[in-house]
């Protein structure tokens, strides 16, 4: 019978069933599709770029998040901070191991913290992970660098609005 095919069972028994039409078709289908998945893949990890870029705050939330507010987070080591950003665009820092004074701004979708004797600061990519949760991610260590020369983002913290409700949990999203 024609569209038929003879296959062993798990007994070793040969039955006959019916052939599937198309089988070549799939597979070239299924080959096809990996291969635009592969690409896509490929080119998207080589510039950076990603399905979720937008998802960063824009300037305006990272203005109205954290102006006038003091953040608690956490590095990806443990290590607690907070974080005061003053309406004024000043700043205040706390962890372990110091206290820092400086400065905050927005430039160009990055907040921007630079400290006033302390070399450690820098600009961040801002993402709300969730209500009173935000992840930061590492850009460049100046304003400057910020403009003309910022690497690909880099997780770097998440921290919560102090008294505001929610907080993060302990692990990173990504």
């Amino acid at each position: 019978m024609s569209g038929e095919r003879s296959v062993p069972d798990w007994r070793g028994t040969t039955r006959r069933v019916a052939s599937r039409r198309g089988g070549n078709e799939r597979s070239i289908l299924i080959v096809k599709f990996v291969a635009v998945s592969l690409f896509a893949t490929a080119v998207f990890s080589h510039t950076g770029a990603s399905a979720k870029d937008d998802s960063w705050m824009s300037n305006e939330e990272i203005q109205k998040t954290f102006s006038g507010v003091t953040v608690e987070g956490r590095y990806g080591n443990g290590r607690p901070f907070t974080e005061s950003y003053e309406e004024s665009g000043r700043l205040s820092y706390n962890d372990t191991n110091r206290t820092s004074e400086g400065n905050w701004s927005i430039q160009t979708g990055t907040l921007c913290t630079i400290y006033d004797t302390d070399p450690s600061g820098g600009c961040f990519r801002v993402k709300k992970v969730g209500g009173n949760c935000f992840e930061f991610f590492f850009v460049a260590r100046t304003v400057d660098k910020a403009h003309s020369d910022p690497v690909r983002p880099s997780w770097t913290a998440r921290g919560s609005v102090a008294g505001q409700p929610g907080k993060c949990a302990d692990e990173q999203t990504v």
